[in-house]
């Protein structure tokens, strides 16, 4: 089973897939669209992805603030999360995803990548950080043998 994880942005929205045994996250790519509210192409975009890589679970980062609060972005976020699960039918974990893409652009940076280059796979990269926390937490409560929601 995949889980797939998404970083919902105003313009962008960045792609990560787990492998089959959901142990590690991968990029696959950014969907991009011009108008922040132009989300109906970003869905159906994210639906073939879906289809492709054969996902049965959802995992959208939770932009909330530094301090636990919840802002504008949050809003946005839960409606995105409500379209995502009546368009596909599958269930959407959110996932706090405080300074995933500070640490996106970190790890770039120290692989030598230029400014331009982590602008443009920022968002994937976040994805990526997103996923993989969720993985490794699902991974932790397995085995503390506690129950999975």
């Amino acid at each position: 089973m995949r889980i797939m994880g998404l970083d919902f942005g105003s313009k962008t929205v960045g792609v990560a897939v787990s492998d089959p045994l959901g142990i590690t996250a991968q990029g696959v790519e950014i969907v991009r669209r011009k108008s922040p509210n132009k989300l109906r192409q970003t869905l159906a975009r994210i639906e073939e992805l879906i289809r492709e890589y054969d996902v049965e679970e959802l995992v959208l980062g939770y932009p909330k603030n530094m301090n636990g609060t919840e802002g504008e972005r949050c809003e946005k976020t839960k409606e995105f999360k409500e379209m995502l699960e009546k368009r596909t039918g599958l269930s959407v974990a959110l996932w706090d995803e405080r300074l995933t893409t500070v640490a996106a652009d970190r790890a770039m940076m120290e692989a030598g990548l230029g400014r331009y280059e982590r602008k443009e796979y920022v968002d994937e990269i976040a994805a990526v950080f997103i996923l993989q926390g969720y993985l490794a937490a699902k991974s932790m409560k397995t085995e503390n043998g506690t129950e999975e929601q």
